[in-house]
């Protein structure tokens, strides 16, 4: 049985290698710079990394769902948006 019936395209391959590749890189901060401490951010909740990781990829699924919806393809604008909400997300929440 193949794969045929899915829609894997390279930017669909990209997409889950960056997944697993920041789930990876989370392991391996943890492993060498412990104590992922929760701590209060601007949300007023208490988030550890994986949170921040978690939130930070739920953000960018929905800001680029909505620049499809707005402005439609290229994404290139959704992608940089998404990486200055990362870096806030990692920073701030």
């Amino acid at each position: 049985m193949g794969l045929s019936w899915m829609a894997w395209t390279w930017p669909t391959v990209a997409f889950f290698i960056a997944v697993v590749l920041s789930i990876v890189a989370m392991g391996i901060w943890e492993k060498f710079r412990p104590g992922g401490d929760p701590r209060r951010g601007i949300l007023g909740l208490d988030t550890t990394r994986g949170d921040r990781l978690f939130i930070s990829w739920l953000g960018s699924g929905f800001i680029h769902l909505g620049w499809l919806g707005l402005f439609g393809t290229p994404l290139w604008g959704a992608l940089a948006l998404s990486i200055l909400f990362w870096i806030l997300t990692f920073k701030w929440v």
